[in-house]
């Protein structure tokens, strides 16, 4: 099963973590595309799409994600699953710790997507955040904080695709 991954990125970090992703679960599996040079309809191509976002200064959406975000309501994502990651700084910006992929989440439910990779809660240290599901166990994707926990990033992106391959591979299954 062919897997699409966008991302949109301002300093690169972004951009390493889905380059991350892509070589833990197979550069034969996963494509990536950058949301600032392809549009955002291109992912109804895959059945598999992970969408990676950074938050930005007061819970702000990272730029390329900002200029793409009315064209996420245009797109029917009945049927497609998809991943989540987002980065952000917990010690910094810890009122908005995650806050973008939070509001990613928000954003594409109501286009029909089944949301896989919840992450759980453990381990960070933040004020608030818009990313964390309704009990506040888990975050709605990967958190990744490569400002202060970035020797715990390569292990977090490695146990998230195993979740990932699993959940993909039970619904496939069902």
């Amino acid at each position: 099963m062919k897997i699409a991954l966008f991302y949109g990125s301002t300093t690169c970090y972004t951009e390493m973590a889905a380059e991350k992703i892509q070589a833990c679960m197979g550069v034969e599996t996963v494509e990536i595309f950058n949301i600032k040079d392809v549009p955002l309809s291109d992912c109804l191509a895959y059945d598999v799409i992970i969408f990676g976002i950074s938050t930005w200064d007061f819970g702000e959406l990272q730029e390329d994600w900002e200029s793409s975000w009315d064209d996420i309501t245009e797109l029917d994502l009945n049927g497609k699953i998809i991943g989540l990651f987002g980065l952000g700084d917990q010690q910094g910006y810890g009122q908005w710790f995650q806050d973008a992929l939070g509001m990613l989440h928000d954003h594409i439910l109501p286009q029909g997507a089944s949301v896989i990779g919840y992450w759980p809660n453990e381990g960070y240290e933040f004020e608030a955040s818009k990313a964390l599901t309704e009990d506040g166990d888990y975050f709605v994707g990967l958190s990744l904080d490569d400002e202060t926990q970035y020797d715990l990033t390569d292990q977090r992106i490695n146990q998230w695709c195993e979740q990932l391959l699993e959940e993909i591979n039970d619904i496939a299954n069902a």
